[in-house]
């Protein structure tokens, strides 16, 4: 990563804001925070989005629409954070997630779930070939119009915070608090493709 982060010490505002949160959950700044801080407004706008999704989906699903979209880009920078955060909010334990990771279609999700990540999927590897139908799919699982519209966007905005990642060539880091195995299992969609 060539872009220069404003410095850890002595940071301030939204900026300090970032990097204590990294701090105080893992000891260090991550790679990915400190290149987000460039632009704190713009992260503080991404911040507000997501809060503006996880309502009406609930954290579970708001998950699996970034793990799916993750694994479809790929990311490791997300499916690794993304990962660890399942496991932190209890949406998945350790064992159904690695199972997801492998292949979420045999990993004893509910059809709701199957369909989220799916329809996350097939948003990063092809949206423009969407369909009504891959929205009803959402539907016909019982998703709200709001839900289907707010699992697109969440969906949508792992694509635009991954590939920023990804295009300023930042640096991945081990990620505290997941197994050698789990780690494997999140990162084969990436080493795979």
């Amino acid at each position: 990563m060539i872009v220069a982060p404003p410095p850890i010490e002595g940071a301030e505002g939204h900026v300090a804001e970032m990097y204590e949160g990294d701090l105080r959950s893992d000891g260090f700044v991550f790679s990915h925070t400190q290149a987000m801080a460039i632009n704190p407004e713009a992260h503080q706008a991404f911040e507000s989005l997501i809060r503006a999704i996880v309502p009406s989906i609930g954290v579970r699903t708001y998950e699996l629409a970034t793990l799916g979209a993750a694994r479809s880009i790929p990311s490791p920078h997300c499916l690794l954070a993304h990962g660890r955060k399942t496991l932190r909010v209890g949406a998945m334990d350790e064992e159904q997630l690695e199972r997801a990771a492998r292949d979420y279609t045999d990993a004893g999700l509910s059809d709701a779930d199957v369909a989220v990540m799916r329809f996350a999927e097939k948003l990063s590897t092809d949206a423009g070939d969407m369909t009504d139908a891959d929205t009803q799919a959402l539907r016909d699982v019982g998703f709200s119009d709001r839900q289907i519209v707010d699992i697109t966007l969440a969906a949508a905005v792992r694509n635009y915070f991954s590939r920023a990642l990804q295009a300023l060539a930042v640096p991945v880091e081990d990620v505290p608090g997941l197994s050698p195995q789990l780690t494997a299992a999140l990162l084969s969609p990436v080493e795979n493709d």
